[in-house]
Formats: structure tokens, sequence, C-alpha cells
């Protein structure tokens, strides 16, 4: 490392792996890096936050960013991504098809939630689509034995949701909007929130009782957390 992450307003998790929370709308995106490569979890809201992560890893390790996982897509965790230029990029299988196909509507509502019209145009008009698209799971080898397990978790906060499993000590799990802490659990019109409770058990059952929990928004979070989410959903939504 070439510098510190809190240097940078960075929170450190564990050995190579810290996270950032955006201003705006308090989205997180984490850093992980091995020696050969590094992955950045969700991209931002605009380009020009986009370029400022880009800098801030670059700073932060020396090299730039060679891996993008998206979460979910929604505009405060992709429309970043364009800044990141020759990085491989990954979402839940049908994410492409729907970013191709969705660019003027996550504009939309981008500008609708405050993003400057400008920023939000310029953004979608240069949309990444994941070039690689998980359908159950796939391992990423960042070098130097820093794995990272990037999985599909199904329909739930959003139809396309992806989190990743970095083993440690902590093993942290970086959970997108299946998990906030900074509000409530937001259930959109892509959302299917029968299925949401399920998504948890499984986030609980990859990640084990001492795992750090990261949340799309808001203080990382501990098992006993995401279980007590769990089960409000479960009871909101009329599942078990």
């Amino acid at each position: 490392m070439n510098a510190s992450w809190e240097e940078f307003g960075w929170e450190r998790l564990g050995h190579g792996v810290g996270r950032r929370r955006l201003p705006g709308w308090d989205a997180t995106v984490a850093l992980v890096a091995g020696t050969d490569g590094a992955l950045l979890y969700d991209t931002g809201s605009t380009l020009r936050e986009g370029a400022q992560v880009r800098a801030q890893a670059q700073a932060l390790l020396g090299r730039r960013v060679t891996h993008i996982a998206l979460s979910h897509p929604h505009f405060d965790h992709v429309l970043g991504t364009a800044a990141f230029s020759g990085a491989e990029v990954y979402g839940a299988v049908g994410m492409a098809g729907l970013l191709e196909r969705g660019a003027d509507e996550l504009c939309s509502d981008a500008v609708r939630h405050g993003v400057p019209e400008h920023d939000a145009v310029e953004a979608a008009g240069v949309l990444v689509a994941p070039q690689h698209e998980v359908c159950g799971e796939w391992t990423l080898d960042l070098g130097g034995g820093r794995q990272v397990l990037l999985v599909n978790m199904g329909p739930a906060h959003s139809g396309q949701d992806l989190v990743a499993l970095v083993p440690g000590s902590p093993t942290v799990v970086l959970c997108g909007d299946l998990v906030e802490e900074s509000g409530e659990p937001q259930a959109g019109p892509d959302a299917a929130p029968s299925r949401w409770p399920a998504a948890l058990d499984r986030l609980l059952a990859l990640g084990g009782e001492d795992a750090v929990y990261v949340p799309g928004h808001g203080a990382v979070v501990d098992a006993a957390f995401v279980r007590a989410q769990r089960d409000r959903l479960a009871a909101l939504f009329g599942v078990s």
C-alpha cells in the first residue's frame, strides 16, 4: 500500500480490503487487493465520483483497478463504471442486457433522486455493461493467495443481486443493497420481496457468524444484524 486507507476517508476492513461510504446516498464502494489484481465492488453514481474512486484506488494500491463487480443495476452503484477503462466487469446474469436496454431509465432515476442532469446524461451515455455474467458462483484470483467469490443471489432487492465473499481474518461479505444499515431496505419495482429473506439466509450461510457484513448503505454490521433484518423483511412481506 502506498498510503493508509484512512488518509483518503476509507475504512480498512482487513488486510488488503477496505471500503468508502460515498456522499449523497451513503453508498458503499469497496476495494480488494491481491498481488496481481484489484477488485472494486460498485463504482458510484457519476463519472466524476468514479474518477475520484479510481484516483484514490491508484494512490492506495499503486496500481489500477483490474476487476469490477456490480452489486445490482441501480444508478448509485453503476454509473461510475466507465471511469475504469480496461477493467473486467462482472454482474449477475441478465444485468448486461438490462443495462444495455435501460440506460435512459437509469438516467431518469438518477435525476429523480438528485443527480445533476448533465452528470446523469453523461454517465448513462457511456454506461458499461458487464462482460462477464455470474449465473451461480465465480471465483476471481487476484494473486498472492487472494481469492474473491462472486455469488449470484437471485432476485431479491433487485432482479440481479451479486455479493462478494472475501475469505480472511475476518471474512468480509460485500452485500450490496441486500443489507442496509443507514436506512430501511428498499423494495422498488424490480425487487422480489418474497425471495429476499431466503437470500439473506443464504448470505448468512456463506459468511458465517464471525464475518464482517458490509451493507450497500451504512455502517458495517454483524451476522446478528443481518438475521434481524431478515426477520423484519419476512414479517413485512408475509414470508417465513
